[in-house]
């Protein structure tokens, strides 16, 4: 903290002419720290732009091919095409990507914040998709339309996801309040990767055009440095807000050594393809009425938990879904999602702590335990273990007082005991 009030005090101030002023700061090693690039945004800020901008040049490329292929298919230098057939298929192709971007954005706008890594580099290769399909569509003329269309659908899909995550990852990497700035010199700077791609284009076209399976070969390349890329550039992010998965990572390491991953490490090893995950099932934010449906039930449920949520897990599916109270705050997501994932470590292999490790002994043998008791003992062992890993990931660099978990709206209220806390 000593060291965030030290960069809070401004020292001085400069500007260029009628220019926006400069502020200097002190860090804590007692150096100046002067507002602007590099200290205005995160230090993964130029590494992934350099990146971001060679994924940019190749697609900028392969989208030439595509559109020239796409025209090729329309009818564009062939006497016999007409208008009208072109015009209604255009406006098929278009109908039909407005209505995916509506369905996806419906399906999964909520998701893309938790995910940005993953849904960014998916929506890049399934660009590279849709640009293979249009390539593809004139090879085969009575399925012309159908193709372009269900590229288009794909280019929309990219569009959102694309649109979305990139708004997410200018929000981390924005540091002094400049997320604009930041997103239009982004924008800036794609600009000016399109205009040195589209004047390459203008060379390689006509190089290519005689030649379909030279075509072919050169959109192949610049679509595997294209893929490439944009790995490189995903992988080079390092966020310090906490998603499942990130917080999965964190929390393995800490059961089984002790030790709190800090962001570079956990972010290295935070798998970027989505919907992959061999864990159990955690759901934050579910309705009270999908988990009780009498008094009792209701009962068994909230006894032992004096925290602001309530939490049941189905040992047979290995499925934690967590009810949250109206005074939830980010500390209590945070532990509810901890405690999920710990109840599906006891299912788990590798070692935990002699608490711990006892229930999985208890989980294991037969009869079992009901649910409900296990879940009641892990809040005593999470009453003495989250408050060392809160501490560990705060120490580590961790940005605890907000995360990137996915959380549904539904709130609960419920009559709780006295010595109930608030997080």
């Amino acid at each position: 903290m000593a060291d965030d009030a030290g960069l809070e005090t401004q020292l001085c101030s400069e500007q260029f002419g009628s220019g926006e002023a400069l502020g200097c700061r002190a860090a804590a090693d007692g150096s100046l720290q002067w507002e602007g690039f590099p200290d205005s945004v995160s230090p993964d800020y130029l590494p992934y732009q350099l990146w971001d901008s060679v994924q940019a040049f190749a697609s900028s490329l392969s989208g030439s091919l595509a559109t020239q292929a796409v025209l090729l298919g329309i009818g564009v230098g062939n006497a016999k095409a007409t208008v009208s057939a072109a015009t209604a298929t255009w406006l098929v192709k278009d109908s039909t990507g407005m209505l995916g971007r509506i369905v996806f954005a419906w399906w999964k706008g909520s998701k893309l914040d938790c995910n940005a890594k993953q849904w960014r580099l998916f929506a890049d290769i399934l660009n590279d998709v849709a640009m293979f399909l249009e390539i593809m569509a004139p090879v085969y003329p009575i399925c012309f339309t159908m193709t372009v269309s269900t590229s288009n659908l794909a280019k929309c899909i990219v569009s959102v996801a694309g649109g979305a995550t990139r708004a997410a990852l200018t929000v981390h990497q924005a540091r002094r309040n400049n997320m604009a700035d930041v997103s239009a010199k982004d924008s800036s700077q794609e600009t000016l990767v399109n205009l040195a791609g589209l004047l390459v284009s203008l060379l390689m076209l006509p190089l290519v055009s005689g030649c379909p399976g030279f075509s072919l070969g050169c959109f192949f390349f610049l679509t595997a440095l294209h893929i490439y890329a944009n790995y490189r550039a995903v992988r080079s992010l390092v966020m310090e807000t906490l998603n499942e998965g990130r917080l999965r990572l964190v929390l393995k390491h800490y059961l089984q050594r002790g030790e709190v991953l800090n962001p570079t490490a956990a972010n290295r090893m935070e798998p970027l393809w989505t919907g992959f995950w061999p864990a159990p099932s955690l759901s934050l934010g579910v309705p009270l009425h999908r988990l009780v449906s009498s008094v009792f039930e209701l009962q068994q449920l909230v006894e032992g938990h004096q925290e602001p949520y309530l939490l049941c897990w189905d040992q047979s599916r290995n499925q934690v879904q967590v009810v949250l109270n109206q005074k939830a705050g980010p500390k209590t997501v945070l532990r509810a999602a901890t405690h999920g994932l710990m109840l599906g470590a006891l299912q788990g292999d590798g070692p935990l702590p002699a608490e711990l490790e006892e229930l999985r002994n208890q989980v294991r043998a037969g009869p079992k335990k009901e649910s409900w008791v296990i879940v009641k003992e892990t809040h005593q062992v999470l009453d003495m273990l989250f408050p060392k890993f809160l501490k560990g990931l705060q120490d580590a660099g961790w940005k605890t007082e907000k995360h990137q978990l996915e959380v549904d709206e539904w709130r609960a209220t419920w009559l709780l005991s006295p010595e109930k806390k608030v997080l």
